[in-house]
């Protein structure tokens, strides 16, 4: 049975990512070495980075004022670390809470200095994008999540702020394009868009750093990490690896644009489906839909476990909605291709007209 997989993270992969990856834990690059045991401070894995690190400023259309970093930890210790590095405790920092993973940052970034949450959607329950909100000149920077992969929302236009931006894109990044010059600080974990699980993609404007009087530890100082070359202790070289093939994919596939056309006739086809069918229902504000993550769910609940299994028995994986919200869940990454979507609606048109 073929299977479709909607997983929000870590998330469907390219096949040809997946088959030139499997090809390099053989037999990397005829090495006769696996990308496994190649060592992180040769030429090949040097190569790597390197490639990788030129495709994001070339995707995202950067110049060599911003640099490029591959780290451990994903997203989530990036929550302490942006704010280690730019907020000293006397000073404040503005923050959008949409969310799960808006709130998480919040929470971290609270232990390293002054949060002014300056826009929520909770009293909708994180239905909806804030739009309507100012910050403060004195504020370091503005942190946003770009797309809230638990609660289906996304920013389709970005605030104008007079301070730096930064933003957490780990479900929607490389789906657009966009200005990413209007970025100072881009963070990104790769499981769920760029790659496999295992490391974090950072960019980062390099006048933004060294501002700061709080002493940083070395392994989570950003400055070191470039001076380092993203090598200043062994980094996950095979995440690093796949998330250079799955940029190379993008490329070659017609680079951000046509990831954007093919996201968003993807996304129209799920929510028109959705619209259309009485059973079901989405409560995201139609204009803050996300294009990545659609939540949705049914009228009758006693229907969902039902519609849960019909899924299973179809080879729809990853549909069950995140465990603080239920309903449904169906991811959209880069690779997820459209027949996929279109296997989905035919399968809630045919439990609709039964039930």
């Amino acid at each position: 049975m073929k299977k479709h997989n909607f997983n929000s993270g870590p998330s469907i992969l390219p096949q040809e990512v997946l088959q030139e990856a499997s090809a390099a834990v053989l037999n990397f690059n005829n090495t006769g070495l696996s990308i496994l045991e190649i060592g992180h401070r040769t030429n090949w894995f040097i190569d790597v980075i390197e490639e990788a690190k030129n495709l994001v400023k070339e995707l995202m259309q950067l110049d060599d004022t911003y640099e490029v970093l591959f780290l451990h930890g994903g997203a989530t210790t990036q929550f302490m670390q942006i704010p280690m590095n730019l907020l000293d405790t006397d000073e404040s920092a503005a923050y959008c809470d949409n969310g799960v993973w808006g709130s998480k940052a919040i929470k971290e970034a609270s232990l390293f200095g002054k949060v002014n949450v300056v826009a929520s959607s909770k009293d909708k329950n994180h239905t909806y994008i804030p739009k309507n909100f100012t910050v403060s000149p004195t504020d370091k920077y503005l942190h946003i999540t770009s797309n809230n992969t638990v609660e289906g929302t996304q920013w389709h236009t970005f605030p104008k702020v007079n301070i730096p931006l930064v933003a957490d894109m780990s479900s929607d990044i490389f789906s657009r394009p966009i200005d990413f010059k209007q970025f100072s600080l881009i963070y990104a974990g790769a499981q769920k868009n760029m790659g496999a699980a295992g490391v974090n993609l950072l960019v980062v404007k390099k006048d933004l750093l060294g501002k700061i009087k709080r002493p940083i530890p070395v392994i989570m100082d950003y400055q070191k990490h470039i001076d380092a070359g993203s090598l200043m202790n062994t980094p996950p070289v095979f995440a690093v690896y796949v998330a250079m093939l799955t940029l190379r994919w993008i490329k070659k596939e017609g680079g951000l644009a046509e990831m954007e056309r093919r996201s968003i006739e993807k996304a129209n086809l799920l929510y028109s489906t959705i619209d259309a069918l009485p059973q079901f229902y989405c409560p995201i504000a139609k204009e803050d839909r996300s294009n990545m993550n659609a939540v949705f769910f049914m009228h009758d609940e006693h229907l969902l476990n039902l519609f849960l299994e019909e899924c299973k028995s179809n080879g729809m994986i990853g549909v069950k909605g995140y465990r603080t919200v239920g309903g449904l869940r169906v991811s959209m990454y880069n690779a997820l291709p459209l027949e996929s979507v279109q296997a989905f609606c035919d399968l809630m048109k045919k439990f609709s007209e039964q039930h």
